[in-house]
């Protein structure tokens, strides 16, 4: 349930200062109109506002998830063809409120939700975290966005919700255009291979130089940027040199790779917990045979990646890439990525570096005068130990997203 309020004074919050990487007690926080307008030490004085007493608890920026699939109600998108959209959309909204309980405040979808779903959500008809999206991706025919398996020649099937296929320099500016003419955040490309895609193998190249960089030209013309669903050496420096700004999965890269990240000042967003949550329920998971060889080689790969860009200094943001009934174990992300990071490195990742990803710094992903109000109030110190993360049902004790209070398990009184 939220708990609307124009106004709204968080006292006794010991604030998590992410770029300080520091814990400021005794704070007050002072929230008008959805942003915050003033936070200082003690008790600051405001009249009609509504209080939130947090109890001394850790009050910190809530989360971005910059690689969700809000509309992939299910592990193989395939199937999906044959739901009806309302019903999809409805499994959506499911989706929606369980990210905003598991703290995340603000989403970027790389394929699949639309400006429908960003708005019922803007407009506050539907609980869930603020929506960047993409639209639907691009991909060549038989690319990593063609779902029709071998012996499929249905040509109804160019485009779906999730993708639309497109060949040549000018299907791609098209494409490109018309997801920019929707109010796409960003233009998806699809440019190596991936697992659950029925035809393609994973170190496959797809799309020619001239088509990645025509996605990237028209990006760039309407202000926006090109997200790069890439694995390998070869695909991630090519859509690098290209101007392809964030690199997706890219389990498969070298020292190469991150010193062109490095130099082109591009973003990693890996998604070590998809590869984990999807060999750990394969069975369930309605996919071909021949992704299971794909699966393996990039899940043993993942996490020396991320090691590989980390101490590269490579800017990575936060990002889980899950689908369908995989989505609750988001938060696991945290855990595999500790074991490379330090725990202020992740917080980072999913609050200051993915606000800077999605062109959004100063905005979100901070606890700071001026900023969108998005808040979260929690048992424990994550700079110590990431795992209260993890446990929102027992230690994340509110969530405020827009100055708006949306979980609450704190007393609150006042107008």
């Amino acid at each position: 349930m939220s708990e609307a309020a124009d106004s709204l004074r968080i006292i006794n919050a010991t604030v998590l200062d992410v770029p300080g990487a520091q814990l400021l007690p005794d704070q007050t926080i002072v929230i008008e109109r959805g942003r915050i307008i003033s936070l200082e030490g003690g008790q600051a004085s405001g009249s009609n506002l509504r209080v939130l007493d947090a109890h001394g608890l850790t009050v910190m920026p809530g989360l971005i998830d910059a690689h969700v699939h809000v509309m992939a109600a299910h592990l193989d998108l395939a199937r999906l063809w044959n739901w009806p959209p309302s019903y999809t959309t409805a499994v959506a909204l499911v989706e929606l409120r369980a990210l905003l309980q598991r703290g995340f405040t603000t989403v970027r979808d790389v394929a699949g939700a639309d400006h429908g779903v960003a708005k019922a959500v803007a407009e506050g008809l539907v609980a869930g975290p603020r929506v960047l999206f993409a639209g639907r991706a691009l991909s060549q025919t038989g690319g990593h966005g063609d779902m029709r398996d071998a012996g499929d020649d249905c040509t109804c099937r160019h485009s779906t919700e999730f993708t639309v296929l497109c060949d040549g320099v000018d299907e791609v500016r098209r494409a490109a255009r018309n997801e920019l003419r929707k109010g796409a955040h960003h233009v998806k490309l699809m440019l190596s291979g991936g697992v659950a895609s029925p035809t393609d193998p994973i170190d496959s190249v797809q799309f020619s130089t001239d088509e990645v960089s025509a996605a990237v030209q028209e990006a760039k013309n309407a202000g926006r940027y090109v997200v790069g669903h890439a694995y390998t050496v070869e695909t991630v420096d090519r859509a690098l040199r290209c101007g392809v700004r964030s690199i997706e999965h890219g389990n498969l890269i070298d020292e190469t790779s991150v010193a062109l990240m490095v130099e082109c000042r591009a973003f990693y967003v890996p998604t070590l917990i998809t590869y984990v949550a999807m060999s750990e329920f394969w069975d369930q998971t309605g996919l071909p045979t021949s992704g299971k060889g794909k699966l393996s080689r990039v899940l043993d790969r993942g996490l020396a990646a991320l090691d590989l860009a980390h101490k590269g200094g490579v800017q990575i943001a936060f990002g889980t890439d899950l689908l369908g009934e995989l989505r609750s174990h988001q938060l696991r992300e945290f855990l595999l990525r500790r074991e490379v990071q330090q725990p202020i490195d992740i917080i980072r990742s999913a609050t200051t570096t993915a606000a800077e990803l999605i062109n959004m710094s100063g905005e979100v992903g901070t606890v700071a005068v001026g900023a969108a109000a998005d808040l979260l109030v929690l048992e424990g110190n994550p700079l110590a130990d990431i795992t209260v993360l993890t446990k929102p049902d027992t230690l994340l004790r509110a969530v405020v997203k827009g100055g708006v209070i949306v979980k609450n398990a704190l007393s609150t009184f006042g107008a």
